[in-house]
């Protein structure tokens, strides 16, 4: 379970309302930005951290696994160095983009 502390609060807050929350973060950041657009996965867990009140840098493996499951999802695309990548195989930085919707 991950421990993390609500915002001004004792209690401690389950593994998917975590993750959850870091999904719904990761979209409310890309539905922000122009079509095509990435943002760092970084970006959603600060925002998350934030709220709060805790280091965020413990949280990122929960977030990359936040974006693997919308990419499974089919919701976004995980990308390094502009190409759509699996993120359970690839090591450094990622990028995170809303998936294209084609007709």
């Amino acid at each position: 379970m991950i421990q993390t502390p609500a915002a001004n609060s004792d209690s401690i807050v389950t593994d998917d309302f975590v993750s959850a929350r870091l999904e719904a973060a990761i979209l409310g950041l890309l539905a922000t930005r122009a079509a095509g657009a990435t943002i760092c996965p970084s970006e959603a867990v600060r925002a998350v951290a934030s709220e709060w009140d805790v280091n965020w840098r413990p949280l990122m493996a929960a977030t990359r696994l936040a974006a693997l499951r919308l990419a499974t999802a089919g919701r976004i695309d995980i990308t390094q160095r502009g190409r759509c990548v699996d993120v359970t195989q690839v090591r450094g930085p990622v990028r995170l983009r809303l998936r294209a919707v084609h007709d």
